[in-house]
């Protein structure tokens, strides 16, 4: 049986951009999706929800990357007064009895795996940060460009939405949220800790989210997906 767990919480800034949603076929296949909107304001924090509702039933049926073009196209216009809203997501879908889930992502949204022994990141965050890095451009400045997004949801082709499969029994979605808040050490002793109970970790994940040095907390999200048929 596949178990699933998810939380949110938003940051210190006003309206949560975030969004998760898990949805569960009728033969137990799972859609899950978690969605970080880019910006804050009532307009994002409205739109993210129903961002990740799309992605994750197209995810279950269609699989995710399906999931996340399909949720692209909701915003892919920039709409009458030119402010429609933009995000970065990562979806996955679990079938029972399959011993791959399927993970396909777009912008620096993460899918992590626990194997019971370690965690390893199966996503690469699409900034230009990361791309100076991948191309050996000095730690220090490519730090600098970690904000900059190369590609995003509303921007998305199948070019750009890339694909992981991951063998681990558990899977964790998160948003920059966590994965940028949380000590990589911290999240792997939360799975270990936690890996029998994915609301428990999920909400643990999000609740060990700590503000910066200037007293910045981003929007926290994770979805958590246990999967029996994985090794």
């Amino acid at each position: 049986m596949i178990t699933t767990g998810y939380a949110t919480r938003e940051g210190t800034a006003a309206d949560n951009a975030d969004a998760a949603k898990v949805y569960e076929l009728a033969d137990g296949t799972v859609g899950a999706a978690v969605v970080d909107g880019i910006g804050h304001g009532p307009h994002t924090s409205a739109t993210s929800p129903l961002l990740a509702e799309v992605a994750a039933r197209v995810s279950a049926r269609r699989g995710p990357l399906a999931g996340l073009l399909t949720a692209a196209e909701l915003i892919a216009d920039k709409g009458a007064d030119g402010k429609e809203a933009d995000a970065v997501a990562v979806a996955a879908r679990v079938i029972p009895g399959d011993d791959i889930t399927v993970i396909n992502w777009t912008g620096d949204a993460r899918a992590y795996g626990w194997n019971g022994q370690r965690l390893e990141l199966y996503t690469d965050d699409h900034t230009v940060g990361a791309q100076l890095r991948a191309n050996g451009v000095a730690l220090e400045i490519a730090r600098e460009h970690d904000n900059w997004l190369r590609t995003s949801l509303a921007r998305a082709t199948i070019g750009t939405v890339y694909t992981a499969g991951v063998r681990d029994r558990l899977v964790i979605l998160t948003t920059d949220g966590v994965h940028d808040q949380v000590k990589p050490e911290v999240m792997k002793t939360l799975a270990r800790e936690l890996e029998d109970d994915p609301q428990a970790l999920a909400e643990a994940l999000v609740a060990a989210a700590r503000e910066t040095d200037d007293g910045y907390r981003d929007d926290a999200t994770a979805v958590v997906i246990t999967h029996p048929s994985a090794r």
